[in-house]
């Protein structure tokens, strides 16, 4: 059974940690979070429990697929982390590289309309309607004078 341990597994372009178990293993990858991962297992039919060094290379592809499509898999569509492509109008969920660099292109999109998220986002405040009278404030503060003495 030592054998067939491995110590890393690689899933998706990311090397997982082979001593963890299948659940924590798969929220490594970023993108997948804990229900996500519970919800993929029990999916396949994978035991929770087990850790992720001793699982045959069929599961580590079907994995793989799950995360590829997991619509086709009846994965409920408010577990996918891009509902309603801006692009496309699909479902879709996206990890690593692809889910970073559709962040990105998304606040480009914001700044370049010039939209008020973007214009909050170019000048570093927050965004969600925070209040800053108190708050956010990395350098100097503005508004507060020192008395000199």
């Amino acid at each position: 059974m030592e054998d067939d341990f491995k110590h890393l597994v690689r899933i998706s372009r990311k090397d997982v940690n082979g001593n963890k178990t299948i659940e924590q293993a798969l929220t490594e990858i970023k993108g997948v979070g804990i229900s996500l991962s519970k919800t993929m297992c029990r999916t396949l039919d994978l035991d929770l429990d087990a850790k992720i060094g001793y699982i045959a290379d069929e599961d580590v592809l079907r994995i793989e697929e799950i995360l590829e499509n997991p619509q086709k898999f009846d994965i409920p569509r408010w577990m996918l982390n891009r509902r309603e492509d801006y692009e496309t109008g699909d479902d879709i969920h996206l990890i690593e590289s692809d889910l970073d660099m559709t962040l990105r292109d998304d606040l480009n999109r914001m700044k370049k309309t010039r939209s008020y998220k973007g214009r909050r986002h170019e000048v570093g405040l927050p965004v969600r309607g925070q209040r800053t009278k108190s708050t956010f404030r990395k350098s100097s503060s503005v508004g507060v004078k020192r008395s000199r003495g």
